[in-house]
């Protein structure tokens, strides 16, 4: 047998079945997604344990604490409950679903779809589609059994609203967290779609308004949200009242709370409802509106229901909830008008007046759209008889936000358009003026000098604003400065015109008479002296340099020997003796 050594070749390993291929991509997909379901169960069951413990007078052993747990969490995908612990021995269904509670399984199950499309060295990196339909399988096998397994308890889910409802928060929460693994790209769209529907929903409005559509129905739900804790406040001591009855403890009080907050969304939506004009139910035959509250309600002992309007005519108050929609159609209006006409963008670029309405139409459809999907998410019966009907009607709310924020938006926006094309068109640099336009001075030349500042203070972070240069406008610094004059000569020398990026014009060094020579220009090219220009004789009582030091370095130094003064005048055709004090038989200078 051959003894292996530290110089003997590595063996080939042979390939594991479990680290490649599909299946195990779509074992640990399915993981995943049963890990999710079990995760939002354990929360849920770890509350309801908690309460139970803390009651002093339980109505259930364990068991039905875990039935009761099973049920809610089924509630919170939207399934519909049904409670046969009634006074009329009747089934009554409970279908409201708190959106906070809902809000859970919906994270844990978009979290499980994009780790699942994370790169890892152990396996291979599932596709878009195998991942989607792994955590939705691996979820579905662990809500299947919490259905039956809630059968038996006061609180049974009715198997075919969680056969419709479960899978379809899974799917699209595992679609959701796919999608934000790829980057959230908006294309390429199926092949399978028309080719016509595949052009106009790549087009850059669709994008715009899908955003506007977001960002408008978030407007409305918050605006709601402040209707209602502004409601809450003025019918503070109802609601106080409806807490104290409904629990004495302290468990069973902080099981209220926790409700109320659960529901808190919901009220939000209601309360955008109510500010849209249809309102929301409040039983059979019951509607509250700003304009009225029609009807005899039939309200339940709840703290968030006592912020309800009270019967009769509504007041200037109540008619002030409208503003939810105009914030939610100003806020489509400037998400589109963003796109339309960027604040710093050119003319040319903006889009046209009919794109701009189609545009803002778009948003405001996806915003009805939007809020028609939360109006029936946020409502459901609450029993039999007038408790089967609580919430807003999703088909009237959505078109009422449809009408609101298109009525806002359109106008809005195309005004708001009209006015930035008009400040681009303002600051557009001019051409054709005094030979064209230097870089970085034209759009401000084209503003009066009171608001150049403004113009170079709203520009990007990328822009340098030079506080040497003059303050001035453009004209004034392209100019010709006025003639030089030379007493000597009686003549009026031309100056070269400067440069208006340089500034004002560097003053040049006096000249030192010991050095002979001008000191040259700090520029990049030398100024050239006058023809007519004499250097100045120096003083005859100034005394000669010193001869340790020698004479300063320039790059203009006579040599040794020669006189200092013919170096300036060598340039020059003639001579002038009558302002020359020395003579040609003055011996030279010391060297």
């Amino acid at each position: 047998m051959t003894q292996l050594t530290d110089h003997s070749p590595p063996l080939p390993h042979a390939p594991v079945a479990v680290q490649g291929g599909a299946s195990a991509a779509f074992v640990a997909g399915c993981v995943r997604g049963a890990t999710a379901a079990g995760l939002g169960l354990g929360v849920i069951t770890v509350l309801v344990l908690v309460m139970w413990i803390a009651s002093p007078f339980p109505d259930s052993g364990p068991g039905g604490a875990l039935r009761v747990a099973t049920a809610l969490w089924l509630l919170a995908h939207g399934t519909e409950l049904v409670r046969t612990d009634t006074l009329s021995q009747l089934p009554a269904p409970v279908g409201v679903v708190p959106l906070l509670l809902a809000a859970l399984p919906a994270w844990l199950a978009h979290r499980a779809a994009r780790d699942a499309l994370e790169p890892d060295e152990s396996r291979p990196r599932a596709s878009a589609s195998g991942a989607l339909t792994a955590v939705s399988t691996g979820y579905v096998l662990v809500a299947a059994p919490a259905v039956l397994y809630a059968a038996g308890g006061p609180v049974a889910a009715q198997p075919l609203s969680a056969l419709v409802h479960v899978p379809l928060l899974a799917l699209l929460a595992a679609a959701g967290g796919v999608w934000t693994a790829n980057g959230r790209p908006l294309g390429p769209l199926p092949a399978r779609l028309p080719r016509r529907l595949r052009v106009a929903l790549a087009r850059s409005r669709v994008a715009v308004a899908l955003r506007s559509a977001a960002v408008g129905a978030l407007a409305m739900v918050a605006a709601g949200a402040v209707v209602v804790l502004v409601s809450l406040v003025a019918h503070a001591h109802a609601a106080q009242t409806s807490f104290l009855a409904l629990a004495g403890d302290w468990s069973g009080r902080l099981a209220v709370v926790l409700l109320a907050l659960a529901l808190l969304p919901n009220a939000a939506v209601w309360a955008a409802a109510y500010g849209l004009g249809p309102g929301f139910a409040l039983g059979t035959g019951a509607t509250a509106t700003p304009l009225a509250l029609t009807g005899t309600p039939a309200l339940p002992e709840f703290p968030l229901l006592a912020a309800v309007p009270g019967p009769g005519q509504g007041t200037p108050l109540h008619w002030a909830a409208a503003a939810a929609p105009v914030v939610a159609g100003l806020c489509v209006a400037w998400c589109t008008v963003d796109a339309a006409a960027p604040r710093y963008g050119e003319r040319e670029e903006a889009w046209t007046r009919g794109g701009t309405v189609v545009a803002a139409l778009l948003g405001s459809a996806g915003c009805g759209a939007l809020m028609a999907v939360l109006a029936a998410a946020a409502g459901g019966p609450l029993g039999r008889g007038r408790l089967a009907e609580f919430g807003p009607v999703w088909w009237l709310t959505g078109a009422a936000a449809l009408l609101w924020t298109s009525v806002v938006a359109v106008p809005v926006a195309v005004a708001l358009r009209a006015w930035r094309v008009r400040g681009a068109a303002v600051a557009k640099e001019p051409e054709g003026q005094d030979g064209g336009t230097e870089a970085g001075h034209g759009r401000e030349a084209a503003l009066p000098p009171a608001e150049a500042s403004e113009f170079l203070a709203g520009r990007d972070e990328d822009f340098v604003s030079y506080d040497f240069l003059p303050e001035d406008t453009w004209s004034a610094r392209t100019a010709p400065a006025p003639p030089a004059t030379d007493p000597a000569d009686g003549a009026a020398e031309p100056r070269p015109p400067q440069d208006p990026a340089d500034g004002a014009a560097e003053p040049r060094p006096p000249q030192d008479p010991a050095d002979g020579a001008a000191e040259p220009c700090l520029s990049e090219e030398p100024a050239a002296e006058p023809a007519e220009s004499v250097a100045p004789a120096p003083d005859e009582d100034a005394p000669a340099p010193d001869e340790e030091q020698g004479p300063r370095s320039t790059g203009t130094d006579p040599k040794p020997g020669t006189d200092p003064d013919a170096a300036t005048a060598t340039d020059t055709d003639t001579a002038h003796p009558a302002t020359d004090p020395r003579t040609a038989d003055d011996p030279p200078a010391p060297g």
